[in-house]
């Protein structure tokens, strides 16, 4: 926690802290798009992707305590965050959009960054045009798994023409404490240990996801393309773009993950070329949030 506690230096946790924001037209959307903040301008670039339902926020603490090493864009994705849906919400046209990014703000390659959907979009990115990709960082990817999990049940559920906006609708008239706390659970190995300024800022963005009218169709349509890479034939699938994928990978799973099956981590392991693997008994699904120390220092190591 050192490296953690020292950029904090006495002020709010790294992980409450919101980066300076702009507008970036991409693909007919304005996507918004955070700047790691304090990061020099001839450092080399990096691109942090969130996950479903996430938004740039997500980076917050592991890009802070990676701008000394990089400078770091990170986008709310169509239909998350604070950018609005434009056309479908799914990994390929995630890509292209990511694509169209990377050329409009960079000419080198980046360190990519992906987290759950993002992380399987990231793949499919650096399959597609390892020209762009310098160094792959995947925490808790969404990659197809053979065993079926709750979770994986309720994907399946939302993906489902007309059964999605049932679910989901009946889920918004929850409670909204009783939501937040489910989601907590869901996404954190241990909630508990969160530093309360981070748990508020977590909370204060799903209240503001509340308000966002694309936000169920978006959830409906990323819940469906995750389904349909994961019933992909071999030829097709991400572990046959992760075979493709030139760059050093470093895989991050948790051992709380409630979400993505971390025995599956072997298996990830063997399908890139070049993967380096860490594994965190202690964390949930987003590793970068809930240790982000950790992932910095294993990040410092790959591209080391």
């Amino acid at each position: 926690m050192d490296s953690y506690a020292a950029v904090t230096g006495g002020h709010a946790p790294l992980g409450a802290q919101e980066w300076p924001a702009r507008r970036v037209p991409v693909a007919g959307v304005d996507l918004h798009v955070r700047d790691a903040p304090g990061a020099a301008a001839d450092l080399p670039p990096a691109l942090f992707v969130h996950g479903l339902g996430g938004s740039s926020l997500n980076w917050a603490a592991l890009g802070l305590l990676l701008n000394d090493t990089v400078r770091g864009i990170a986008p709310d994705l169509p239909g998350f965050g604070r950018t609005p849906l434009s056309g479908a919400a799914g990994i390929n046209e995630q890509v292209d959009v990511l694509i169209e990014l990377l050329e409009r703000e960079t000419d080198q390659p980046v360190h990519l960054f992906g987290n759950s959907m993002g992380g399987a979009t990231s793949v499919a990115l650096a399959a597609r045009r390892p020209d762009l990709v310098a160094s792959l960082t995947l925490i808790s990817p969404a990659l197809p798994h053979p065993r079926a999990s709750a979770s994986a049940l309720w994907f399946a559920a939302v993906a489902t023409p007309r059964l999605g906006q049932v679910v989901l609708t009946r889920t918004r008239q929850l409670p909204f404490d009783r939501r937040f706390q489910a989601s907590l659970a869901m996404v954190f190995g241990d909630p508990r240990s969160l530093p309360a300024e981070v748990t508020a800022a977590y909370e204060a963005e799903l209240r503001r996801r509340d308000t966002d009218p694309w936000g169920m169709l978006a959830t409906v349509q990323g819940a469906r393309s995750i389904l349909r890479s994961s019933l992909a034939p071999p030829r097709r699938s991400l572990w046959a773009d992760a075979a493709k994928v030139e760059c050093p990978v470093l895989l991050i799973y948790g051992g709380k993950d409630r979400l993505v099956d971390a025995r599956i981590r072997t298996k990830a392991q063997r399908h890139f070329r070049d993967a380096r693997l860490l594994y965190l008994p202690q964390s949930g699904h987003v590793a970068q949030m809930e240790h982000p120390e950790h992932v910095e220092r294993a990040f410092r190591q790959l591209i080391g």
